[in-house]
């Protein structure tokens, strides 16, 4: 019984440590930018968008190709953002590939 036990007490520290990398991930800030750096953008770890900075030269553009520009840098950063996290439950998972919103059933 000391071998389920042990089992149990090992996926309560793994759990504990997803919880970490979990709230480590939710105050991480990416920046994504699109257009040669005529829109930046800030993403926070849990997908809010905290900026929007449109360069001077990019507002001189047509309405539609600033709204491109922006999708575009909001989803460089949505990239940018899924590497850092993957990068932060490596570290707590050892290289297992789990996804960010993983839950053990403790």
């Amino acid at each position: 019984m000391t071998n389920f036990a042990d089992m149990l007490s090992k996926a309560k520290a793994m759990q504990d440590k997803m919880k970490e990398a979990q709230d480590k991930i939710k105050k991480i800030e990416v920046e994504g930018m699109s257009g040669g750096n005529l829109v930046k953008v800030v993403l926070t770890g849990d997908y809010e968008l905290k900026s929007i900075n449109i360069s001077e030269k990019a507002k001189k553009e047509d309405l539609t190709i600033i709204n491109d520009l922006i999708i575009a840098a909001y989803n460089n950063a949505k990239e940018n953002l899924k590497k850092k996290s993957a990068e932060e439950l490596s570290k707590v998972t050892g290289g297992l590939n789990l996804p960010t919103d993983f839950k053990l059933p403790f």
